[in-house]
């Protein structure tokens, strides 16, 4: 049996544990005190970390943490990541035997070439790590790669099942859920997930992780085909109504909003 722990960080990171009782698994530690601080007052020892892209906040605590932990780092090696002692390529799988789970690794360029997304199928329900690619009711960034490939990217994490429990790495889902709002007015689930979500922030409670259905119903980016999205986009000028055009402009959008 295990448990995952959201540990804030920084200014809205989560780095996320998972734990045993014994041993922990922290994802994406762009510092290391919080990690520490959960370590000592659970009484865990690191096992490992898993990185799911190079990004300072979510490296920045990995050497502090190695020099009292000497844990092997897994990810996707990049010459601007000296930290990965374990290199993960797409369609390979990472075992964390202490915990019985099974990764597959997903590479899911687009927010950066190195990103990669972590899932388990065999928990039950299922686990995706995702980093910066997926977020509650919104997406990442493009600051390498194309728009293109952050598309196909969350198309294939939206494919996984419905029941998936997402474990993004921010606290994005309320700003998220205005532009979705403004995307779909008429859209019951978003109505009820700023609702939902407010209640959770309001009593100190994260927003995430999500499932996968959840996406699916309210993040914009995931229903780039929807009619409502397609009206809006096109009152903003769209002409090209393919998934991939009207999620390029909705990511433009977006960056402005």
């Amino acid at each position: 049996m295990f448990k995952i722990t959201a540990i804030p960080a920084l200014q809205d990171n989560y780095i996320w544990a998972i734990h045993n009782g014994k041993q922990a698994v922290v994802v994406d530690p762009g510092d290391a005190l919080p990690v520490l601080e959960f370590l000592a007052e659970q009484g865990l020892m690191l096992a490992a970390i898993l990185c799911t892209h190079r990004h300072h906040d979510h490296i920045g605590g990995i050497a502090q943490l190695r020099a009292v932990y000497n844990v092997p780092v897994y990810g996707r090696r990049h010459e601007k990541n000296p930290h990965i002692s374990h290199d993960l390529r797409d369609g390979e799988q990472l075992n964390l035997d202490a915990f019985g789970l099974l990764f597959d690794i997903i590479e899911v360029p687009g927010h950066l070439d190195d990103h990669i997304a972590y899932f388990a199928a065999n928990a039950a329900p299922e686990i995706l790590f995702c980093g910066d690619v997926l977020f509650g009711a919104g997406c990442g960034r493009n600051f390498e790669g194309t728009l293109e490939q952050l598309y196909h990217s969350l198309q294939r994490l939206s494919g996984l099942p419905d029941s998936t429990r997402v474990y993004c790495s921010h606290e994005y889902t309320a700003s998220n859920l205005r532009f979705a709002l403004l995307c779909e007015p008429d859209n019951p689930a978003v109505q009820q997930r700023i609702a939902a979500t407010e209640q959770l922030r309001v009593s100190g409670f994260p927003s995430v992780p999500s499932t996968i259905a959840l996406e699916k119903a309210t993040n914009p980016f995931l229903r780039c085909s929807e009619p409502a999205i397609i009206h809006r986009l096109q009152q903003r000028g769209l002409t090209d109504t393919s998934e991939p055009a009207a999620f390029t402009a909705l990511r433009k959008w977006r960056d402005n909003f």
